[in-house]
């Protein structure tokens, strides 16, 4: 573990904000893959997921670099640092939606349509985001002092199966109940769930790499 951060950890920070900010406008659109629709609208069995899926797992792989290489302290300032930067986009796009628009513009319900459900999105983004992460990482630093050589596998997927579970289930519930019916949700937490932690097992050998790398580049000289 590097004693302190190096240049490396900005780079990092500032793509894990990035990647949340994205995640939390792109999560805002679902979408349903395969299943069976019927003239009433009901749909059987298709993949729900939203499109903040495209990029939330980058998030928790960057999160995971940070605890194993940096530690609990400074994961948990880049976590942080996050939650701080959803938040200020947050009050901007309610500022701006609820600011009057110029007759002329003609793209207000449009606006509203997205952006206006933004608020939501990122307050059950933020409540998984944070718990999910600072467990992610809590777990990840546990075992990592525990560890035994050749580990790191292991330790990166039981952190991400934790942290996972409470991001996916506390954001999809907060984000989308009432919104969608019961089953839709519950499929796409389901769906959510294993997709995002199959990526990540998928991307491991990267993972593992790139926190080989970090490693070696912020060990001191």
């Amino acid at each position: 573990m590097a004693n302190r951060p190096g240049r490396t950890y900005d780079l990092i920070l500032a793509g894990f904000c990035a990647l949340l900010l994205i995640a939390n406008i792109a999560a805002t659109k679902l979408i349903a893959i395969g299943g069976t629709w019927t003239p009433g609208g009901v749909h059987i069995l298709p993949l729900v997921f939203d499109g903040g899926a495209v990029t939330f797992p980058l998030i928790y792989i960057l999160g995971d670099c940070l605890a194993e290489v940096y530690g609990f302290g400074p994961a948990r300032r880049a976590i942080i640092m996050g939650f701080v930067v959803s938040v200020t986009a947050t009050a901007v796009f309610l500022l701006v939606d609820l600011a009057p628009p110029d007759p002329a513009w003609g793209n207000q319900e449009a606006w509203h349509s997205v952006l206006g459900l933004v608020p939501r999105i990122v307050l059950g983004s933020l409540i998984g985001y944070l718990i999910g992460q600072l467990l992610n990482a809590k777990v990840l630093v546990k075992l990592r002092d525990r560890a035994r050589p050749g580990s790191l596998w292991f330790r990166l997927i039981g952190s991400s199966v934790v942290g996972q579970a409470a991001d996916t289930i506390l954001f999809c519930t907060i984000a989308y109940a009432f919104i969608v019916d019961w089953g839709t949700l519950g499929n796409y937490i389901a769906v959510g769930y294993l997709y995002k932690v199959g990526l990540e097992v998928l991307l491991l050998p990267i993972t593992i790499r790139a926190i080989a790398w970090l490693k070696k580049r912020e060990a001191p000289r």
